[in-house]
């Protein structure tokens, strides 16, 4: 599976994971927040998630 060298990702449960390294196979991600303003890292995820 080919992946983007831009955007590292550990999380295998996700359907865009690329099962041979830890990359994503995605060109683009969307990062989103939970909170109006987001102060810690803990506020983001990604949105592009999506399970297998």
């Amino acid at each position: 599976m080919e992946h983007n060298d831009s955007i590292g990702c550990v999380v295998s449960e996700c359907k865009f994971h690329c099962h041979d390294d830890n990359y994503c196979t995605l060109n683009k991600i969307e990062v989103i927040k939970h909170e109006s303003v987001a102060k810690t890292p803990e506020c983001t995820d990604c949105g592009s998630f999506k399970t297998t």
